[in-house]
């Protein structure tokens, strides 16, 4: 018989994290974990970085919005990673929102490696121009967000990479007649605790919560 030492270790401390919350007198109606990363779901993007000639593209779930005005986001990568060196010299990247379609080439190009592979080539996606920066956009993704980096944060497993945002470009067949971009046209996908997700259908809009109804006209 083989074990999984590991899952075994992982369950003992599981046990003695709800043991001392039950000494504690915790709430027992949730089951305690040990500190992670379950925040989900989360965006699961392609990350292109490099120049035109020399490019590569990072799967990337560690990411997000940190502002407003002026726009800014962030990517988390591992120092040991083939693009973190190539993103810290050109200081520069682009983030390529995914959908269904794209979710084996998603998959793929965060469990190979750069420096073994062609990603563009390999999973056939192509190559376009951006607006702002030298690394190319993947035209393939409906939303591709030009970034440059503005601070690189170490925090341990992952450095930080804090950027601002210089230009959205969006693929136009997702704009409808009144120039807005029709999000729900483009299959998302999210990425939740190992698994790739469709977004689903749209249940409610910012405010709907507190949006007075409309009366109704009276019947002349």
């Amino acid at each position: 018989m083989v074990y999984n030492y590991k899952n075994i270790l992982n369950n003992c401390k599981n046990i003695l994290y709800n043991y001392e919350k039950i000494l504690r007198g915790g709430n027992m109606s949730k089951v305690m974990w040990k500190p992670g990363t379950f925040l989900y779901p989360i965006p699961a993007v392609m990350v292109s970085c490099g120049t035109m000639e020399k490019s590569n593209i990072i799967t990337v779930a560690w990411t997000g919005i940190l502002n407003t005005n002026p726009a800014m986001c962030y990517i988390s990568v591992r120092p040991e990673r083939y693009s973190h060196d190539m993103i810290k010299e050109n200081g520069e990247f682009v983030i390529n929102l995914t959908t269904e379609k794209l979710a084996r080439a998603t998959d793929w190009c965060g469990v190979r490696s750069g420096r073994d592979y062609d990603k563009f080539k390999e999973m056939k996606l192509t190559k376009e121009k951006a607006n702002f920066v030298k690394a190319p956009l993947i035209k393939e993704s409906p939303v591709s967000v030009e970034c440059r980096v503005k601070e690189i944060i170490p925090l341990g497993s992952h450095d930080m990479f804090v950027a601002e945002v210089l230009s959205i470009d969006a693929d136009e067949k997702y704009i409808d007649e009144k120039g807005a971009f029709d999000i729900s046209k483009c299959n998302l996908m999210a990425y939740a605790n190992g698994g790739y997700y469709p977004l689903g259908k749209k249940i409610g809009k910012f405010g709907f919560s507190v949006q007075k109804k409309k009366k109704m006209g009276r019947n002349n």
